[in-house]
């Protein structure tokens, strides 16, 4: 990449420094950061503006926080008190090859730059963001199962509910610190591979009788898989660990009733490693924008 790129970073959490300290650094990009004049510039290696003084027209992308914006098109800033709102008037200034990125997108978002044929990208949802997350995401339910349980995981029963993008780092992860693990898939081909894995597979439909001696349970399926019915067959000392995004797949009314404690570990990246997750980011927008 030879040609410098301007990017406009808008919000954000501590994520996003990292993520603008190396879209600099390796990007060729000059980047204006709006909405961290809570942290100093040299800490941020940005460029710090209001937007009102950023030109759109000279942006070849637009990077909004994880959650994107509010259906005002409200921002969100972590590192700022000021109110931080996208408007459409600003929108409209931005040339057409503009790329946008938003973590998670929604109808107002997808909308609003949809109609401008404007591109957005939302990168959560894309398989690579989610393969190189899992492993922060894994590192996180591992600290998260430490702080909460008296016991190793060395020897513990495990069981992993999920084997997709994030449910095959956990699980092998904890099988690599001697847990005794199984694995929960209604699919065929995960089945085989759990088991080439070394460790034990279930088909779902099993579950019930797959929990009764469960030291810790993990969910990654955004799905409600953890019951009522399978929580009555937890031992009460079972620490749930749900990984899958809101609304999760646990009821964690009733495990709370029955005195089982269930922690919807969401945003675990960006909370047990921060720099990781923001130099993820950048790797992946980096090699979006060489694409355009």
């Amino acid at each position: 990449m030879t040609t410098e790129l301007t990017i406009a970073v808008l919000g954000g959490d501590a994520r996003y420094l990292e993520m603008i300290r190396s879209l600099q650094c390796n990007a060729n990009a000059s980047v204006f950061a709006v909405g961290f004049e809570q942290i100093s510039q040299s800490f941020t290696g940005g460029i710090q503006r209001e937007l009102e003084d950023i030109d759109p027209q000279s942006l070849d992308a637009v990077i909004l926080p994880i959650p994107g914006v509010g259906s005002n098109g409200q921002i969100e800033t972590v590192f700022s008190d000021k109110n931080i709102q996208l408007t459409e008037s600003w929108i409209d200034r931005l040339p057409k090859d503009c790329v946008i990125f938003t973590g998670i997108t929604n109808d107002y978002l997808t909308e609003l730059f949809e109609k401008r044929n404007l591109r957005l990208v939302s990168l959560f949802d894309r398989d690579d963001i989610a393969i190189y997350n899992s492993i922060p995401t894994a590192e996180g339910a591992i600290m998260t199962a430490i702080k909460h349980t008296d016991f190793t995981i060395h020897g513990s029963n495990v069981v992993v509910l999920g084997f997709g993008r994030v449910g095959i780092s956990v699980a092998s992860k904890f099988n690599a610190l001697g847990a005794i693990v199984q694995v929960g898939s209604i699919h065929d081909a995960d089945i085989a591979r759990i088991s080439e894995m070394g460790m034990r597979a279930f088909f779902l439909d099993r579950l019930p009788e797959k929990v009764k001696d469960t030291d810790i349970l993990i969910n990654t399926i955004p799905a409600l898989v953890v019951k009522r019915a399978i929580i009555e067959q937890l031992p009460v000392q079972t620490l749930i660990i749900d990984l899958a995004s809101k609304p999760g797949g646990v009821d964690f009314d009733y495990a709370k009733k029955r005195g089982i404690e269930a922690i919807h570990a969401l945003s675990l990246p960006g909370i047990v490693a921060p720099k990781t997750a923001g130099n993820i980011l950048s790797v992946v927008i980096k090699q979006i924008l060489i694409n355009s």
